[in-house]
């Protein structure tokens, strides 16, 4: 199982800026004058379109540079999440329960860089309810389909099933989640607590769509139902 982290489990939109002006300062002398807005695009995809809204030409070194600095500048930040940052209603109680069914591991699919997306759950004690090593993250180069399908050959490395749409289920907030997943091969539960709307996300194709994660004995259900045996499956 494969969560998104921003918007679907926290919110630390404001330290995450200001970490992306400090890479940008770093990485280019200049003051961030407009940040790209996240809508579910990894650091990788930000970083490039950041530098172009802002006029810089991008070069070989600036992704790797720019992500090197972000990663230090949120580090140094890190302090601030828990504070100016919020849980999303229901998260821990929905990560304790899943994490209660038999055979099931979790993990993220983020557009953020693996470093920044651990201090992310950490701040507000989510971590230990994730195997980060089974994950897909923002610093790898690839559409958001496909770094979920890097992340299933993972799983299947390290715990040797394979994993399809039958046994995979991924739970985000927007729109371009739910078209990775139904892309890359997985199940998919839709929550309404970002910037996508309930009718957009059912429209993209989510199996199911919540308002939050506030009912976790719901969020369980269906992570039961769309990952039985087909014969079992609810109807």
């Amino acid at each position: 199982m494969l969560w998104n982290i921003d918007l679907t489990l926290v919110d630390v939109a404001i330290v995450a800026r200001d970490a992306y002006a400090e890479a940008f300062r770093v990485v280019t002398g200049r003051p961030l004058v407009k940040l790209v807005p996240p809508m579910g695009r990894p650091d990788s995809e930000i970083v490039f379109e950041t530098l172009a809204v802002n006029g810089i030409q991008a070069e070989d070194d600036h992704l790797p540079t720019f992500l090197s600095a972000l990663a230090v500048a949120f580090a140094d930040r890190s302090g601030r999440l828990a504070k100016e940052g919020r849980m999303m209603p229901g998260a821990r109680a929905a990560l304790k329960s899943v994490s209660r069914l038999d055979g099931v591991v979790q993990t993220v699919l983020t557009g953020t860089i693996k470093s920044n997306a651990v201090l992310k759950l950490k701040a507000f004690g989510l971590d230990k309810y994730i195997d980060f090593e089974l994950g897909g993250y923002g610093e790898e180069v690839y559409p958001k389909a496909t770094l979920l399908q890097v992340a299933q050959g993972r799983a299947k490395q390290r715990l040797g099933t394979p994993f399809t749409a039958a046994n995979t289920v991924v739970i985000g907030d927007s729109t371009r989640d739910v078209q990775a997943a139904k892309i890359g091969g997985a199940a998919v539960i839709a929550v309404a607590s970002g910037r996508s709307m309930a009718g957009e996300l059912r429209q993209a194709g989510a199996d199911l769509v919540l308002p939050d994660l506030s009912n976790a004995s719901e969020v369980v259900t269906a992570v039961a139902d769309l990952t039985a045996p087909a014969g079992r499956k609810a109807s």
